[in-house]
């Protein structure tokens, strides 16, 4: 365990480098991280729903068509509007992101932005589609011929595919920039299609899919946990919890592989950030893999050190050294601490869950009903917020552990920031106060759908609704 002298030291360490670095720091680059990681950290909750909702939804409608069965069928109605009461909170903070990238970072879309255009163009065009499918899905009930009507769900599904990955494209070129040439200072020779479908982005999607597909099952199955721990058992609460459950648990125990072939050539792409993941100070070999701890004052302190495993899970082989913060200028080390235990963090998570889940389909095999225990349906339903803790920790790991970089090796972050400090502190407040208002909107809007339904209400209007002739 650290002792509380150690963590002192450690948060006084920090501190002391934040201060020596505020002078050489533009004054409006703390404002402008603090902004950025607020309206992303929020907004990406709603996108894993844009991803994985559709997919959800479609396989409960086929269900129910194909075997007339009318819960299957009550459910994927109730998903769409939920689905489109976050998909509305979505696109208000989705544009939010879109007019920070210039406003925070002109640095960087000035610079840059004919090598960015194209990702960004396609992720608005995919929106837009998006919308314009979810709304004939939503308006599709008892107006369209069953089969037609449910299979409106695959153009939604796509473009919100699609328009994941083209953000996802642009947050890999930031890590593994490429599609351009510098010349004096200047872009040129750019190739927007390289950025678009570079090796590396379809890497980091497949990462981000497959973690969206965790927080969306695990969320809307513990929904229905939280339902049978307050005694409704029936059809529909077990139907509501099995079929996202399903989707969380291939997820889930797919997400560790998926992360392991994304870190593959991590030591040569940027060795900084695996250095810090790792918690390597100095170069060992083999290298031990490293369970919690902190740096202070460059040295480990309170980790539980468990040999081999670093070179053996990091860089496949039994004794090749994990990348070391002492190769690396200190100017050019992210924030060690917090980069290590964000991605801890999110492994941790990911692997509890992964075993939580081959738990419950083999005592499934073996008979046993585990949504008839209250202890299994007590983790069920804390499954979803640690899957949004992991996937916010992942974020925080990949974002923290580039820094100094915006884009990794050319531009430093301080390079790439506005000038605006008055302004962006004003910003990041009013934003905190619009971001607070949309939660405990969807919040009550959502709780107050809940209750209608348990209330008999089968089918809630929908605004705009065309009338239904009679």
């Amino acid at each position: 365990m650290l002792s509380v002298d150690v963590l002192t030291r450690a948060v006084t360490e920090a501190a002391s480098q934040v201060a020596a670095a505020t002078p050489t720091e533009p004054a409006g680059l703390l404002p402008a991280r603090e902004q950025m990681a607020l309206s992303l950290g929020w907004h990406i909750i709603l996108a894993c729903f844009g991803v994985a909702f559709p997919a959800i939804i479609f396989v409960m409608h086929l269900r129910g068509i194909r075997r007339d069965d009318k819960v299957a069928l009550g459910l994927a109605q109730r998903w769409a509007k939920v689905s489109a009461v976050l998909f509305a909170i979505g696109a208000v903070s989705g544009t939010v992101l879109s007019f920070e990238m210039g406003l925070l970072w002109p640095g960087l879309m000035g610079k840059y932005g004919d090598v960015l255009g194209l990702p960004f163009a396609f992720e608005g065009l995919a929106f837009f589609l998006e919308a314009i499918f979810l709304g004939i899905y939503l308006y599709g009930w008892g107006r369209m011929p069953a089969k037609r009507h449910v299979m409106m769900i695959f153009p939604m599904a796509v473009t919100g595919v699609v328009g994941a990955y083209c953000v996802l494209a642009v947050n890999a070129w930031m890590n593994v920039p490429t599609g351009f040439t510098l010349v004096d200072g200047e872009v040129t020779d750019v190739h927007p299609w390289k950025v678009l479908f570079n090796q590396h982005a379809f890497l980091q999607f497949a990462h981000m899919w497959v973690g969206a597909y965790m927080l969306t099952g695990f969320t809307i199955a513990g929904v229905y946990a939280v339902g049978m721990l307050r005694g409704r058992r029936d059809a529909h609460h077990r139907l509501g919890f099995l079929v996202p459950f399903v989707f969380a648990s291939i997820a889930a125990v797919t997400q560790p592989f998926v992360g392991h072939i994304l870190g593959f050539g991590l030591d040569e792409r940027q060795p900084s950030k695996l250095a810090a993941f790792e918690l390597a100070e100095t170069s060992e070999s083999p290298s031990p893999l490293r369970l919690g701890g902190i740096l202070v004052d460059g040295e480990v302190k309170g980790s539980i050190d468990i040999p081999y495993l670093g070179s053996l899970i990091a860089m496949n082989s039994f004794d090749k050294p994990v990348p070391s913060l002492d190769q690396i200028p200190a100017e050019d080390q992210p924030p060690v601490n917090m980069a290590h235990l964000a991605f801890q963090t999110m492994v941790g998570i990911g692997t509890l869950l992964a075993a939580g889940v081959v738990w419950f389909w083999f005592q499934r095999r073996r008979g046993r009903d585990l949504l008839q225990k209250r202890w299994f349906l007590r983790a069920a339903a804390a499954a979803g917020p640690l899957a949004v803790i992991a996937l916010e920790a992942g974020w925080i790991a990949t974002e923290v552990g580039r820094q100094p970089w915006i884009v990794y090796g050319i531009m430093r972050t301080p390079d790439a920031v506005g000038d605006y400090t008055a302004s962006l502190w004003w910003l990041l407040g009013a934003s905190t106060v619009v971001y607070t208002g949309m939660t405990v909107g969807a919040v009550v809007v959502l709780r107050s759908m809940a209750r209608r339904w348990r209330a008999g209400d089968v089918d809630l209007p929908s605004p705009y609704a065309p009338e239904v002739p009679r």
